[in-house]
């Protein structure tokens, strides 16, 4: 009974203090209407974590059919229009008159007065791609105006409309579940796992303790309820999900706080961040244990290359000092958008006989070098040489490098491994065994990943023949030549056939490297429009471009290097 009594003392005094560690911001409720013309069904929120990024919208539900009507959330005029093969597909942004910016991705075809206008502009730029400023006026909208078809365009993995809202003077992200949407929610957040770090050694080379929490008469619980820490400088981790009244998504949490003996030491709250900011997840979560496992730990501190504003801290970044024998009594909140709250409560102790972080194992590699966050880590020999730039690093690692197939005229070289992320680009330097100055490329593997990008000629120091090529992560990389020329394959039709029953003209188009340049198609000499919706795809859908009578088609790809091929079709329609 008396525990029970402290643990709900622990609840309401919790809630009443992370109110306090973070100041409420106000944000306009109900100005914005619910972007889809179907009941308010969400598959994914604001600040869940992704590959490489946080997720910067909500993700709104269309029944997983195409076509749904999508309307503008409030008054104001369409500023931008945004078409590509990946990320948004094809996207809309509209203005509003109280300084914010909404957002629609993935979308199909645009309401008809907008679609002809990007299709006039596309013709006059002669590219399928575009990102279009509208001027003031031109497409002004009122609130709930149709305005697009829900699509799967771009990057998305299935049909639905990814919905932000952003400031527009600064073009911040800001968390659309804090507008007063009437998001059925009243399930607090599940706490699943708790992790511990010696922070006297790396993040990315120790293996974090992991408890299991369960829930007791309302709030988790380690077992056992004493945590022994072995070391006297800790940091913490959770795995935390949220979720929506009536659905089984998994989604994100909004924010934590984390107490140590009933004072907030450190907290994150995910209610604004800037694209410039969104890579830095990766220091948010333990990358080397997502990796490894498949699942994510959110960090309650701050690695030493973090630098995004979603944490909030006091003096040691959420970094815990502890006493020998002393026991302190650790509280984690941890809240949903809608102020549903959970909690968890530990006590931990640093009983004096310290034990080392397991490490990870480096047997099999033979050159160890420490890089560290905030400094230039170079790494050079006589066959290639990189650099990682101040901010490239979150935390310190022991490089390790290797080579096979050294004797071959293309080695491959691993740097490192894909445990540890990157936050910038770092250049890689190859000297060259066998060299066609326009015709090499850079390859970034590991697993069934591979990245190609063309390979430049450099000096490096006096000395010829060598090749650089940019990357963001670590891997096995190796320096080839690329002499094949891309694929162009036509879909459900062949040339010379009378196309009158045709709807639609589409191409698949393959290149070795995985990378194409460029795709330009004429019809009787003049540039035709052909969308690129989703990757290797190419379709043009008849219209006016092709009357009646014989035509004939060429299609050019070339690929980063410059190989090209040119394919021509003779038309009936």
């Amino acid at each position: 009974m008396q525990k029970a009594v402290f643990l709900l003392f622990l609840l309401l005094n919790i809630t009443y203090c992370s109110a306090q560690f973070f100041p409420a911001k106000q944000y306009p409720q109900n100005y914005f209407a619910y972007p889809v013309e179907a009941p308010i069904s969400l598959s994914a929120n604001f600040g869940e974590l992704r590959s490489n990024h946080y997720h910067m919208g909500l993700d709104c539900r269309t029944n997983q059919v195409q076509n749904r009507k999508i309307l503008a959330a409030a008054d104001g005029y369409i500023a931008r229009v945004k078409i590509e093969p990946w990320g948004y597909g094809r996207a809309i942004y509209i203005n509003h008159p109280n300084g914010l910016t909404t957002l629609y991705a993935h979308l199909n075809d645009f309401y008809p007065a907008l679609e002809a206008y990007v299709k006039e502009q596309q013709y006059k730029l002669k590219s399928w791609a575009v990102f279009l400023d509208i001027p003031a006026g031109v497409f002004p909208v009122t609130k709930e105006m149709f305005i697009a078809f829900s699509g799967n365009t771009g990057g998305s993995q299935g049909p639905h409309l990814h919905f932000e809202i952003r400031d527009t003077k600064t073009d911040k992200v800001l968390n659309p579940s804090l507008f007063g949407f009437p998001i059925p929610d009243t399930i607090a957040p599940d706490i699943y796992r708790l992790a511990v770090y010696d922070r006297h050694i790396s993040t990315y080379e120790q293996t974090p303790r992991i408890y299991t929490l369960k829930k007791v008469n309302g709030i988790y619980i380690t077992s056992p309820s004493l945590v022994i820490a072995h070391s006297d400088k800790v940091s913490f981790g959770i795995t935390a999900t949220d979720r929506f009244n009536g659905s089984a998504n998994r989604n994100g949490i909004y924010e934590t706080v984390l107490y140590q003996n009933e004072k907030p030491v450190v907290g994150f709250q995910l209610d604004d961040i800037s694209y410039d900011e969104t890579r830095y997840l990766n220091a948010h979560i333990d990358y080397t244990y997502k990796s490894s496992t498949g699942r994510y730990i959110q960090h309650i501190s701050k690695l030493p290359g973090f630098n995004n504003s979603v944490y909030k801290t006091t003096p040691g970044d959420g970094v815990i000092d502890l006493d020998t024998g002393i026991i302190y009594k650790i509280k984690l909140e941890v809240k949903d958008a809608n102020g549903n709250t959970s909690v968890a409560a530990f006590d931990i102790k640093q009983p004096g006989n310290s034990i080392p972080a397991k490490t990870t194992d480096a047997a099999t590699f033979y050159q160890h070098l420490s890089f560290h966050p905030g400094f230039i880590n170079p790494f050079e020999n006589n066959r290639i040489s990189f650099y990682l730039g101040e901010n490239c690093l979150y935390d310190s690692i022991r490089f390790r490098y290797h080579e096979i197939n050294a004797n071959s005229d293309f080695p491959v070289f691993q740097l490192h491994h894909t445990g540890v992320p990157l936050h910038c680009y770092f250049p890689v330097n190859i000297k060259a065994q066998t060299a066609h100055p326009d015709k090499m490329v850079m390859r970034r593997f590991a697993g069934n990943k591979n990245d190609y990008k063309k390979a430049y000629p450099v000096i490096h120091g006096k000395d010829t023949g060598w090749y650089r090529a940019d990357f963001r992560e670590f891997g096995n990389f190796q320096l080839m030549l690329d002499t094949i020329p891309p694929t162009i394959s036509p879909i459900g039709f062949k040339a010379g056939i009378h196309t009158r029953k045709l709807k639609q003209l589409v191409f698949g188009v393959r290149d070795n490297t995985e990378e194409i340049k460029s795709f330009t198609a004429t019809l009787n000499g003049k540039w035709l429009r052909f969308t690129n919706d989703k990757a290797s795809r190419f379709i043009y859908v008849f219209d006016e471009m092709c009357p009646p009578g014989e035509h004939e088609l060429k299609i050019i790809v070339e690929d980063q290097v410059g190989n090209t091929t040119e394919k021509k079709y003779r038309l009936i329609r």
